[in-house]
């Protein structure tokens, strides 16, 4: 794993993260968003007596949270206990913290709105187009990514028609086709993105 960017910042607390580029990912220190959360002068043994009270959250843990190494405040390199968005999520529900309230409400209401859009797809599209507006993008601009979208589920389709099976065809081209589009592959163009 390399470490692209070391520390964030949540609430004016310092998170440790690490990005995976081969899966594309960010981790964040566990123990970092617990302190963030509670504020607890022991994060680490807030942690102990969360994973013992709740042995779900315990084997949740120690299934899906890898121990990854990150700088300590001293400079050193050390692994810790580290999770990716979804992990973060399902440990956050476990904090019985007034601080994780508004992330648990939130939680709550994109689940109740991600119902919704399964069973009414188009809601998923004014979603799209209402963030993309917020966003200050062009009608035309939006117009032309959701005709993209479209675009690409057409190719999607006729791929899956044509016996294309693995997601390492698939990736290949899409990065063919991109790379004839904008000269970049997919990553150059990930890359490019996150350096503007």
């Amino acid at each position: 794993m390399k470490n692209n960017k070391q520390i964030t910042v949540f609430e004016g607390k310092k998170i440790r993260r690490v990005y995976d580029e081969k899966t594309e990912t960010w981790y964040f220190s566990v123990v970092d968003i617990i302190f963030a959360l509670t504020e607890s002068a022991n994060p680490t043994d807030y942690l102990k007596k969360l994973r013992k009270r709740d042995p779900e959250i315990a084997s949740y843990i120690g299934t899906n949270c890898p121990q990854i190494e990150m700088a300590t405040e001293t400079g050193k390199n050390r692994k810790t206990l580290a999770g990716n968005p979804e992990h973060l999520f399902r440990i956050i529900q476990s904090i019985p913290s007034k601080k994780a309230e508004p992330i648990k409400l939130w939680l709550a209401k994109v689940g109740y709105e991600r119902i919704q859009e399964v069973s009414d797809p188009e809601k998923a599209l004014n979603r799209s187009r209402s963030y993309w507006q917020r966003m200050g993008r062009s009608a035309k601009w939006i117009q032309q990514r959701m005709m993209g979208q479209e675009v690409r589920n057409k190719l999607t389709d006729y791929w899956k028609n044509n016996e294309v099976k693995e997601q390492d065809e698939y990736a290949i081209l899409t990065n063919i086709i991109h790379q004839e589009w904008s000269d970049l592959l997919v990553k150059e163009h990930k890359n490019l993105k996150e350096k503007i």
